[in-house]
């Protein structure tokens, strides 16, 4: 739940980006901030589950798990360097804040269908 709660809200992130840059309503890079903060507590959380997962005894996954955990990162600190960028004025963050959230939705999406396809196949 907590890895799939982050998708959309990146998504988000980057449509209220893509929608800025088309008609230059300040509001959308409000929705942007807030839709990235969103997601980067839910890939927090993730994080952390990861983490503790990772450290546990009885861990099987072993170097996908750690993949997974190292996307997460990579995701979790893209994800803030972007929430850094669009704490700027609205006509600072472009273009900047556009190319970290589709890096930042591109991470997440592979973070994702990562995570998904491990615990699919761990359930065997």
């Amino acid at each position: 739940m907590l890895l799939a709660s982050s998708l959309p809200l990146f998504l988000g992130a980057l449509l209220s980006d893509w929608a800025y840059l088309r008609s230059f309503q300040v509001q959308w890079t409000n929705f942007a901030s807030w839709l990235n903060a969103g997601a980067l507590i839910f890939v927090g959380a993730a994080l952390l589950w990861g983490v503790i997962d990772l450290l546990r005894a009885d861990n099987r996954n072993g170097r996908a798990g750690a993949v997974y955990v190292g996307l997460l990162l990579a995701t979790f600190v893209l994800g803030f360097i972007n929430a850094l960028v669009h704490a700027k004025d609205a006509w600072a963050t472009m273009p900047m804040g556009l190319i970290l959230s589709v890096l930042v939705f591109l991470l997440a999406l592979a973070t994702a269908w990562l995570g998904f396809s491990a615990y699919r196949g761990s359930a065997r």
